[in-house]
């Protein structure tokens, strides 16, 4: 039971992979060329040794470590990533103990979902189901970024970005709010890409 519920995911994840990457279309080919995802993958073993607490949080954390040597993406155990997140190239990418990342979510090299706060607190972002970030993006603090928004490239967001807007800049500020299309919001104003 457990087993076959592991291979849907990691068919769920491969297929979701391939739809949004179009430099391949191969299960195969992206299995076993993805760094962003065999990060994801590694990350789901050693999230369920930190979430057992005690003596198997060392192992946990000794495996993540393995895992950003290899892959260029540090996720830290203690995060919590849902389904389908596909970590395009990944190189550079950090996401923090206490982020929680939501269903098909989309990243690009170079994000951080970092801290801002030195207690043990919740101090990393938590990013919704769809939300799309740019490369090299930052998103700092306990700050939220609704469903279906996008972050552009670049951009260090430090406040809630609301649901379906596109935030850009330093500090990143809502450059479209709701637009019907997101994706044609991102062609519409140029800016976006920088």
């Amino acid at each position: 039971m457990m087993l076959t519920r592991a291979w849907r995911l990691l068919v769920e994840d491969l297929d979701a992979a391939v739809a949004r990457d179009p430099a391949t279309d191969s299960r195969l080919e992206m299995a076993l060329a993805s760094p962003g995802l065999h990060a994801v993958w590694v990350h789901r073993f050693s999230h369920r040794l930190w979430s057992r607490g005690g003596a198997t949080r060392l192992p946990a954390r000794l495996l993540s470590q393995a895992s950003r040597a290899l892959t260029g993406v540090e996720i830290h155990p203690g995060a919590r990533i849902g389904r389908r997140l596909f970590i395009d190239h990944g190189m550079g990418v950090v996401i923090g103990e206490t982020a929680e990342v939501g269903d098909d979510v989309m990243m690009y090299h170079g994000v951080t979902l970092g801290g801002r706060s030195m207690l043990p607190v919740k101090r990393h972002p938590t990013v919704h189901d769809g939300v799309t970030l740019g490369a090299g993006a930052r998103v700092l603090g306990p700050v939220e970024v609704g469903e279906r928004a996008t972050v552009g490239a670049n951009a260090v967001v430090v406040r809630d970005v609301p649901a379906g807007a596109v935030a850009v800049g330093v500090p990143a500020q809502v450059r479209v709010a709701n637009p019907p299309d997101p994706e044609l919001a991102l062609f519409a104003d140029p800016a976006l890409w920088i």
